[in-house]
C-alpha cells in the first residue's frame, strides 16, 4: 500500500471509528482530554503498525485493542495517578449523547466494575462487538470473555436492582 492509499485508509477509519474510540477511552479513563489524547495515540499507533495488521479481526476490533492498551499505559503512568479526573457525565462535550437518569445509573454501575469486567462490558454492550471480537480485543479466550460478561451482568443486575428499589 502506498502512502496515498494509507492516508485514505487512515482518514476512513478515523471518520468511521473516532467517536466509538473516544467513548471507549473516556469510559476507561474518566477524562475527556485524556480520552482525546488516547484516541489520537491510537490512530498514530495504527498508522505506524498498519503493516502488522493481519486481518485476523475486524479493523474496529484491532483499533479497540490498541485503544485499550493505550488507555492502560496512560493509567499506569505516574502522572495519571496525580491528576483530578472527577468529571460528571453532564460535562461531556456537545458531540456526546445526553444521558437520562437511568443511563447515568447504568453507566455509573458499569464504571464501578473491576477493570476486567468493565472492559468486556464496554466492548460488548457499548461498542457492539461480538463476544468473539471482545475476546480478540482483550487478548483473552472466548470462554473467558463469556465468563467476564456473565459475572459483570450478575453484578450489574444486583447493583441496579438495589438502585431501582431505592428509586
Amino acid at each position: 500500500m502506498d502512502d496515498d492509499e494509507r492516508r485514505r485508509w487512515l482518514t476512513g477509519v478515523m471518520d468511521q471509528y473516532e467517536e466509538s474510540l473516544l467513548r471507549m477511552c473516556y469510559s476507561y479513563l474518566g477524562d475527556q482530554a485524556l480520552a482525546e489524547d488516547a484516541v489520537q495515540e491510537t490512530f498514530l499507533k495504527a498508522w505506524k503498525g498498519y503493516e502488522r495488521f493481519r486481518g485476523q479481526s475486524s479493523e474496529k476490533t484491532w483499533l479497540m485493542r490498541i485503544a485499550i492498551n493505550t488507555c492502560k499505559d496512560i493509567r499506569r503512568s505516574a502522572w495519571f495517578k496525580h491528576i483530578d479526573r472527577k468529571m460528571s457525565l453532564d460535562q461531556l462535550s456537545d458531540r456526546e449523547a445526553s444521558f437520562d437518569v437511568r443511563d447515568d445509573a447504568v453507566t455509573r454501575a458499569v464504571m464501578k466494575l473491576k477493570p476486567r469486567y468493565r472492559e468486556a462490558v464496554l466492548l460488548r454492550w457499548y461498542q457492539g462487538l461480538s463476544a468473539d471480537e471482545t475476546a480478540q480485543a482483550l487478548g483473552i479466550s472466548r470462554s473467558t470473555a463469556y465468563d467476564r460478561l456473565n459475572k459483570a451482568q450478575a453484578i450489574l443486575k444486583r447493583e441496579l436492582e438495589e438502585w431501582h428499589d431505592e428509586a
